[in-house]
């Protein structure tokens, strides 16, 4: 294999690993131990939290009491965030939820120098530019929220109905890889629990959270 080429892979992959590793350096309180607490559970009580969205306000999960809320953990340079954002896929999917009244918040756990990391004006102009629509784009430096979450990778993805009760938590859909053209041959899980968050018509049971993978031999750090 050229040299160029192998360095190219061993690129993405890096890029992959730090899908994962830009959400796993909140993953551990200081001193090394990891942040306690249970995960989420489906058909249960939502954790709630309060964060700054990009305009400096501050939000409240409760506050959206009523309607049912999409929690989308985002990293715009992760590899597999961008190929549902240079698609259209989760645009499509924003649009799909104002239409029917979802509350969709983008969530940037990222901290300071860590890939994927934005301030409110760049959180802005990301959105506007990828015409990206997100009810709020929160942001969550020091990983408070994602720890709450147990978010592992981007796009993670949380739906929780009108009661406050989490009925989904995993990934976007059922094929977890940067390739653009595996959207049409997945399963659209997000889209499923969005639009039957009341489970009437949609059997709620927990998927497992999409991981990064390769299909080079490189080995990516756990982060289970």
């Amino acid at each position: 294999m050229p040299r160029s080429a192998i360095l190219t892979a061993m690129h993405f992959i890096a890029r992959l690993a730090a899908c994962a590793l830009a959400l796993a350096s909140f993953m551990f309180a200081a001193g090394g131990v990891r942040a306690t607490g249970g995960e989420p559970q489906i058909g249960q009580p939502a954790p709630e939290f309060a964060l700054n969205d990009s305009k400096g306000a501050s939000r409240h999960l409760s506050e959206f009491r009523g309607k049912p809320v999409v929690l989308e953990w985002t990293n715009a340079d992760c590899p597999y965030t961008r190929k549902h954002y240079t698609s259209g896929n989760m645009q499509g999917a924003q649009t799909l939820a104002q239409k029917n009244g979802v509350i969709w918040l983008s969530v940037i756990s990222s901290a300071p120098g860590k890939q994927g990391y934005v301030n409110g004006p760049a959180a802005d102009a990301l959105t506007e530019s990828r015409g990206a629509a997100p009810t709020a784009v929160l942001l969550d430096p020091a990983g408070t929220v994602g720890r709450l979450y147990h978010a592992r990778t981007t796009p993670h993805m949380f739906v929780i109905d009108k009661d406050g009760n989490l009925q989904y938590m995993g990934g976007i859909d059922s094929i977890a890889t940067a390739d653009v053209s595996d959207i049409p041959k997945a399963e659209p899980y997000l889209k499923e629990a969005m639009l039957a968050v009341d489970c009437s018509a949609w059997p709620c049971r927990m998927r497992q959270p999409i991981r990064p993978v390769s299909t080079a031999s490189a080995a990516l750090p756990s982060i289970a």
